[in-house]
């Protein structure tokens, strides 16, 4: 309530208001210098407390239709300027406002238009140096391949490797308790069985990586596709995918978006011990949405986004094509990333 009466429209009605008692206070005083000084006969106290009354209460009506007419056209067009704000924070820069009166807040009006083309602009331009950046890692695919199998060596050596010699002294220790100590051997066996499943999620996600950089003239939603489909004959993952078959947009936004798909699923497939993920990717007016979310054991944000390669990775090829992204979770309760991409 009291950030209500703090707005614009009830602070030009307190102006009124206070115009009107100073307005009284003076009238007030002219006529009582002149009932003192004068005594004119058509002048008595009554007369005087009885026309300050009634253009009090007269003036008070007009002052607050006043200001409250002045005040709401006033609100009206900051109103305009805030949602131009918010349209520009969600990255829609091609939105303007237009007002005729010519004072500060029309100043205001086309300064806000001007800075959404320099934004506009820049987004452009960020878009084609990503196209340039697009060429460039198309001219050095092979240097890249190197580079992806080196990582995916040492990714096998640092986590399989070392899970499959856990397998192997853990399988050997609980043969060596199976006839003395039997349910001590059970405990092993069940270690065995929940070392070689994260083992296999390892597996599945560095093979996912090992598909190509590049949708190599498929459509995206093609591309995607074919990934889903071969992630559900080696997973029990149900999946759920919504892309339109005729997507409009460039091919680097289309490898862009590709690669962050590719990053999310692989991210689930390692940490999120999820049953079901769904993809969300649709094109309203002029901008790019995807939508990823599983139903996983979640984890902490503010820490994990310090220390997660993939989800820097997701972030910053996002952010090259002037886009937006978001991710969400807490611990239980699955993970959800939204991504927000200028056309």
């Amino acid at each position: 309530m009291n950030q209500r009466f703090a707005s614009i429209r009830y602070s030009y009605i307190r102006s009124h208001i206070y115009g009107l008692f100073l307005t009284c206070v003076t009238i007030l005083s002219i006529l009582l210098s002149i009932y003192v000084l004068f005594h004119p006969n058509w002048l008595s106290a009554a007369s005087i407390f009885l026309f300050i009354s009634l253009y009090i209460g007269l003036a008070l009506i007009i002052s607050v239709y006043a200001g409250f007419k002045s005040g709401g056209d006033v609100k009206d067009r900051f109103d305009y300027l805030s949602v131009q704000i918010t349209q520009f924070a969600n990255g829609n820069y091609t939105t303007k406002v237009y007002f005729n009166e010519g004072d500060e807040i029309t100043r205001i009006g086309n300064e806000m238009n001007e800075l959404g083309e320099k934004l506009q602009n820049q987004v452009r331009s960020l878009q084609r140096m990503a196209d340039e950046k697009s060429e460039f890692a198309k001219s050095a695919h092979k240097a890249a391949v190197i580079e992806e199998r080196q990582r995916i060596a040492r990714d096998l050596h640092d986590a399989v490797s070392q899970q499959l010699f856990a397998l192997t002294m853990l399988s050997e220790a609980a043969i060596k308790q199976f006839d003395k100590h039997p349910e001590k051997a059970k405990t092993q066996m069940i270690e065995v069985s929940k070392a070689a499943l994260q083992s296999q999620a390892e597996m599945r996600a560095l093979l996912l990586h090992l598909r190509p950089v590049y949708l190599s003239g498929e459509s995206l939603s093609d591309g995607i596709s074919k990934l889903i489909n071969e992630l559900q004959q080696k997973s029990n993952i149900e999946f759920h995918i919504s892309i339109p078959n005729q997507l409009s947009v460039s091919s680097t936004i289309e490898e862009q978006v590709f690669r962050i798909v590719q990053e999310s699923l692989s991210n689930i497939l390692r940490h999120a011990n999820a049953t079901e993920v769904r993809i969300d990717i649709a094109k309203r007016s002029n901008e790019l949405f995807m939508h990823v979310r599983d139903n996983g054991k979640g984890f902490d944000v503010l820490h994990e986004r310090k220390t997660s390669y993939g989800l820097k990775t997701m972030k910053e090829r996002s952010e090259e094509l002037g886009g937006t992204f978001s991710v969400r979770s807490n611990l239980q309760e699955g993970t959800y990333i939204d991504i927000r991409i200028p056309c």
